[in-house]
């Protein structure tokens, strides 16, 4: 049986708080509890957000909070070429298709469905589906819209995709669910329609670089938030399109405010350094976050 390797995976594009403290600690205890290996990945594609500043306080964070991790640390920007590759291999599938529509636009589409009396789909975030009328998009004018410079993304064909799936999707989950005694998910990609997994910029997503750079590393065990549970879904579809081995799931409980919402950087929740600095010592941390 191959040794066990668990990864906590921050975005570098804000200071880290209790929850990211709750998902890092538990992931190095199990890590520790079943003698497996702890990794730290930096998820760094998004250049408009992610700052080197953010990299350097989250290592300052994890490392007074006692962590220890194996190196290199694994950037996500620094492996371009491997997102490229899964890409690729999607685009020469035909399983993805160039989407050019713009916000504005998608609006536009929806506002005129929903007109006529159409209830349009969302999404388990609730944010509405991309409209599907770009798939049949004849190439010759994809091609030109390219060779223009028109701003585009790479979407999954989710019927196109489903299509190639043979038996069941689903993965094994430990954490609260409904998964029964048996511990499986049945896995329901359709719920997020066509969605992006690469941009004209970038060539990848979240939900692409997490499975490839998971399968890279050898990833035994995700563990994170609840609140990524049914991203699960996009991402078990993912693997099975690309022939990557899927890790098991443990999607934990958040750390909530006392408002009683998701902790967020783009709120401003206190981070850990700003405890820290209050003069909280890790074991404060453990206590507060139930560990």
């Amino acid at each position: 049986m191959s040794q066990p390797v668990f990864r906590f995976a921050p975005s570098p594009n804000g200071p880290l708080h209790l929850g990211h403290a709750y998902s890092a600690l538990l992931n190095h205890d199990l890590a520790r509890q079943v003698g497996g290996r702890f990794l730290l990945r930096i998820e760094d594609i998004d250049r408009e957000r992610c700052r080197p500043r953010f990299e350097r306080a989250i290592l300052d964070d994890l490392e007074w909070l006692g962590l220890e991790w194996e190196e290199p640390v694994r950037r996500q920007s620094g492996h371009l070429d491997d997102y490229r590759e899964a890409l690729d291999r999607l685009v020469e599938a035909e399983l993805v298709y160039p989407a050019f529509l713009s916000r504005g636009d998608v609006r536009a589409v929806i506002a005129e469905e929903e007109a006529r009396g159409a209830d349009w789909p969302r999404d388990p975030d609730g944010a509405p589906l991309y409209p599907t009328i770009e798939r049949e998009l004849p190439e010759d004018e994809r091609r030109a819209r390219i060779e223009a410079g028109a701003p585009f993304a790479w979407r999954l064909d989710i019927d196109a995709a489903m299509e190639r799936v043979s038996g069941k999707l689903d993965w094994q989950e430990q954490g609260s669910g409904p998964q029964g005694e048996t511990g499986l998910i049945s896995a329901d990609p359709r719920v997020w329609g066509d969605f992006i997994v690469a941009r004209k910029d970038v060539p990848t997503s979240y939900q692409l670089s997490v499975v490839v750079d998971d399968a890279i590393q050898d990833v035994t065990h995700v563990v994170r938030g609840r609140d990524l549970f049914h991203a699960t879904s996009g991402q078990r579809l993912l693997q099975e399109l690309l022939g990557l081995s899927p890790p098991v799931y443990l999607h934990h409980d958040l750390i909530l405010g006392e408002d009683g919402r998701k902790l967020s950087k783009s709120r401003g929740d206190t981070g850990l350094e700003a405890l820290r600095t209050a003069g909280l010592t890790p074991n404060d941390i453990r206590r507060m976050v139930g560990l």
